[in-house]
């Protein structure tokens, strides 16, 4: 046989996956290592998507969507944002926000061009750049700043071959958030300098102690953002796998080109629950937030009183407590806990070197799961 693609035997494999792959033959884990909803999608989008196929919805919509549901969506942006978007050339939907970085990436990359990326970081973006021809360039931030990348950090990164810096806020996997002034201050950057902005705000509704803030809506950005949304977090629809992209049409026609050649269009089924989501589940959506906020008070206060030192993330539903403490590293921490107390997390330092010394905890699973985990990881941590 002839050799395979050398750029994608370069990337390697999820460095979370060898831990699911242990619990697959564990019993009685407690995950809070996977980061999805632990609520079922509301009743209103699951009826309107059975409906629609005891109807006979079954076919390929347009490339770029259902037009109705591009149309909701520039509304909900609208009255959300104060954005304006053409929902027939400027909105896209898309297979997960998944599929929309992808093609993001590729629109806009020629080979070599770099992406300036704060880490820790979620572990698609560094591959789906390199996917794309691109390199990315990290941008290590702090515990000791929240996990907020400044302007100057990623100023002291810029080259000629700088394409793009990519914003992803509230953060996965540390629950970081940003001003409003802070963000427009990065804006300004990419004013500056001639970048394209992308922006990943699949977590904005999970936004809890401030107002989350849109980077397309702030001054000099639309024109030059890539915004990224799903509804695969705040409506618990990670199974549907739908998203959306909004960009400038010379932007989305390239982007869109892509998706045409590779997915065509995303399922009609998850369109039509999309839309119905939009329009039927929003006191849903804040029923949920609002046990997330209550989760994440519990679980955080609780990591803080049996010695995870961890600071209350603004949005997301991770906690990132520090480990570094207990002399174990981050993969031996989240080995040994998994092995002898059965609770799984993930290695800070898979999502980038800046996450050494940390573990991601997803909170967005049952309160008396949530209790239970705390008391043996109290246990392992007194057996240490």
């Amino acid at each position: 046989m002839r050799p395979l693609s050398q750029s994608v035997a370069a990337v390697p494999a999820s460095g979370i996956r060898r831990f699911f792959d242990l619990v697959s033959e564990m019993e009685d884990v407690i995950s809070l290592g996977v980061g999805e909803p632990d609520f079922v999608t509301p009743l209103c989008i699951r009826e309107a998507a059975i409906h629609s196929l005891e109807q006979g919805r079954t076919s390929y919509t347009s490339n770029f969507g259902l037009l109705e549901l591009r149309e909701e969506i520039a509304q909900m942006l609208k009255k959300r944002e104060g954005l304006v978007y053409d929902p027939r050339h400027e909105i896209l939907i898309t297979v997960g926000v998944s599929e929309a970085l992808d093609v993001a990436f590729r629109a806009i990359l020629n080979p070599g061009d770099e992406v300036l990326i704060p880490e820790p970081c979620y572990v698609s973006y560094i591959p789906c750049v390199r996917f794309a021809g691109g390199c990315e360039v990290t941008v290590p931030t702090r515990a000791e700043d929240s996990f907020r990348v400044s302007r100057a950090a990623l100023e002291a990164r810029i080259t000629p071959r700088t394409k793009a810096i990519l914003l992803a806020y509230p953060t996965n996997p540390t629950g970081a958030t940003m001003s409003r002034d802070e963000l427009q201050s990065i804006v300004d950057l990419a004013v500056e300098h001639d970048l394209y902005l992308i922006s990943d705000e699949i977590y904005d509704r999970l936004t809890y102690d401030s107002v989350h803030t849109c980077v397309a809506s702030l001054e000099g950005a639309q024109e030059r953002t890539i915004l990224l949304n799903g509804f695969s977090k705040a409506f618990a629809m990670t199974g549907w796998r739908i998203g959306y992209a909004c960009a400038p049409a010379p932007v989305l026609e390239m982007m869109m080109k892509i998706h045409q050649y590779t997915m065509l269009c995303a399922s009609i089924t998850a369109q039509i629950g999309a839309l119905t989501a939009l329009r039927e589940a929003e006191a849903e959506v804040d029923d949920m937030v609002a046990d997330y906020d209550r989760r994440r008070r519990l679980f955080v206060d609780g990591l803080n009183r049996i010695g995870l030192p961890c600071a209350l993330p603004g949005g997301a539903f991770y906690a990132f407590p520090s480990v570094g403490h207990t002399g174990l590293t981050s993969e031996e921490f989240t080995e040994r806990l998994l092995t002898e107390q059965r609770v799984l997390v993930v290695p800070g330092d898979v999502f980038g070197a800046s996450g050494a010394g940390h573990v991601r905890c997803c909170y967005a699973t049952a309160t008396p799961k949530l209790e239970e985990a705390l008391v043996r990881i109290d246990t392992f941590l007194r057996s240490l």
